[in-house]
């Protein structure tokens, strides 16, 4: 898999010099969203964030492989882990969309969150729900065990100007967060993502989280 990614940066580096691309912001600060990466599109990510939030270095690819069919692939650093990510897009119309598919197949821990997502989108609003299927650590008499957990997912996200996208979610879960955070679109290739986590559960403190992105066309 090392080797799929440096194949792939080196795609990256060649496109990035030939292949302007007018960027679209992917994504929210926490949660899966229903749109699709462009076909063709790669997004190559180094994300930074605090260790409470997870893999605090790690570097993502996404590829839109078809119209409705993508993948992302994060490579971390600390400690080495490995995880892929897939989504299918059921629909995909101009204002409602539904997905589905899997996030967090990792080599540290393989049991993939699957998913159902759906979308609506109107002016210069993104509104999105849906729920995603955890394995979460639970204790009782006699010692702990892992437990399937269905967690809702929300979402909004703004376009306050053509460059600038606001941006809050949610995931239930003790473990996970409320976000907000916003996109700025640099130039049409590059964009900067940097979110505030405020955690569901003790301690609820603040964590940090950013992201910087480089879109390409294949």
């Amino acid at each position: 898999m090392n080797k799929t990614i440096a194949s792939t940066l080196a795609l990256a580096a060649i496109a990035a010099s030939t292949a302007p691309l007018f960027a679209t912001t992917k994504g929210l600060n926490q949660i899966v969203t229903p749109d699709i990466q462009p076909q063709g599109v790669l997004s190559v990510s180094y994300q930074q964030q605090d260790p409470s939030i997870g893999n605090p270095s790690q570097i993502q690819l996404e590829l839109g492989i078809t119209k409705r069919f993508e993948v992302a692939l994060f490579q971390g650093f600390k400690p080495a882990d490995e995880v892929l990510n897939a989504e299918y897009g059921i629909i995909q119309g101009k204002q409602w969309l539904l997905s589905t598919g899997f996030s967090g197949y990792s080599t540290q821990y393989p049991h993939p969150a699957p998913y159902l997502v759906a979308g609506y989108q109107s002016g210069n609003a993104y509104l999105m729900a849906g729920v995603q299927q955890t394995q979460v650590v639970a204790g009782q008499l006699g010692g702990w065990y892992n437990q399937q957990q269905t967690q809702a997912i929300v979402g909004a996200a703004y376009h306050v100007s053509p460059r600038m996208l606001l941006q809050v979610d949610y995931q239930a879960g003790e473990s996970n967060f409320a976000t907000a955070g916003f996109t700025y679109s640099v130039t049409p290739q590059l964009s900067l993502n940097p979110a505030l986590y405020y955690a569901n559960s003790a301690p609820q403190n603040l964590y940090g989280y950013a992201v910087l992105t480089w879109n390409v066309q294949l």
